[in-house]
């Protein structure tokens, strides 16, 4: 811990939306909603442009109301309540500051108007200054300083309050790669810090996996899987969260279960599976074992393509009218090939309902040694 960190004293509360509902006249953008941010996490609420997170997190925050259900913060209601009482500080995409204002004046700026002795404000903002590594730059204007420079100013505004909860809508969208990667650390160091509840909305599924304690992962409004990252990464709770976190996606395969063993379009056994009917089987492209020697028994693929990405290659293969990728091990090398061949080991699949997309628990019974 930091030297610094008892002047900051946030006292972090828990969120709970109760039944929250969002509607535009005829239009529902988010349909009854019931979940729980524990205080002091650090959620990451996560989902394809247009699902709704922004609009989750502007209800929270007070600058939408909701059309029906309650929003609790702490002990209090908090749905009817203008944004100024409900305790929470916003960091925005665009940050926001006030451009005629220097460093200070913008982190100060709320303090001021809640009439904060002007010592205390000093003492208040030199704390978060020094915490954000802005002490040199107080001094200066927004448009003197760099895009992650003016994003820590905003994020000092918000912190300087001390609020119960921190919310933050696509901070990072405006920065560059190298920058992005920085400033996921410094948010990170900061969140274990001053310990508030942050909630922070992203379609960066690596903002979400590296960030958050819990993922909050929408669809269309609705919750998809509510868990920590690695659950979510190993056992995804449907296809669109399979698909949509990793990167290559992935895999999914359209099969069919005789009672016995699941198999590809083309007829090829995938794996024993005692289910019958019609499923979607999912596996990772870096869980796929490819057979350097092209053994004959297997599944077998016609490579398509190979990229080549220095510390490993992504191979995208031709397996029953669909397109598999596999990962290469890191430090190995692609084969050399026109068919591979490859198998999948039985613990490292997932099997989806074919119409609900849901996933089936205990598909494939008891794994042993022989079938990993």
């Amino acid at each position: 811990m930091n030297a610094i960190d008892p002047a900051i004293h946030i006292a972090a509360a828990n969120i709970r939306l109760d039944g929250v509902t969002k509607s535009y006249g005829k239009l529902t953008v988010i349909p009854k909603l019931d979940v729980e941010f524990k205080a002091g996490d650090f959620t990451v609420v996560l989902g394809p442009s247009g699902c709704g997170k922004s609009t989750l997190m502007q209800m929270i925050a007070g600058l939408e109301r909701v059309s029906s259900g309650k929003i609790v913060i702490g002990e209090r209601e908090v749905q009817d309540l203008e944004p100024k009482e409900r305790g929470c500080a916003m960091v925005f995409q665009n940050y926001a500051l006030y451009p005629h204002m220097t460093v200070f004046d913008n982190i100060a700026y709320s303090l001021k108007i809640a009439g904060m002795p002007k010592i205390d404000r000093h003492a208040r903002v030199e704390v978060v200054a020094k915490m954000l590594g802005l002490t040199e730059y107080l001094g200066r204007k927004p448009s003197q300083l760099s895009g992650g420079q003016r994003q820590r100013v905003a994020i000092g505004r918000a912190i300087v309050r001390e609020p119960a909860v921190l919310l933050f809508d696509e901070p990072l969208s405006n920065l560059d790669a190298q920058l992005r990667h920085d400033t996921r650390i410094e948010l990170a160091e900061l969140h274990r810090r001053i310990g508030a509840t942050t909630v922070f909305v992203t379609h960066d599924q690596v903002e979400a996996m590296t960030l958050a304690d819990r993922i909050l992962i929408l669809n269309k409004g609705e919750i998809e899987q509510y868990d920590t990252p690695k659950a979510i990464y190993h056992k995804p709770a449907s296809v669109f969260v399979a698909k949509f976190i990793g990167s290559p996606a992935m895999n999914i395969l359209p099969v069919r279960g005789d009672g016995n063993t699941l198999r590809l379009s083309d007829g090829q056994v995938v794996a024993k599976c005692p289910l019958m009917g019609e499923f979607q089987l999912g596996i990772r492209p870096e869980d796929v074992v490819v057979d350097p020697k092209g053994a004959a028994s297997g599944l077998r693929a016609h490579l398509r393509y190979c990229e080549d990405l220095g510390s490993h290659s992504i191979l995208a293969a031709e397996l029953s009218g669909t397109t598999v990728r596999i990962a290469t091990p890191f430090g190995g090398e692609a084969p050399d090939r026109n068919v591979l061949v490859f198998s999948f080991p039985l613990r490292r699949l997932h099997l989806f309902d074919a119409v609900t997309g849901k996933a089936i628990a205990g598909a494939f019974g008891p794994v042993t040694k022989e079938q990993q």
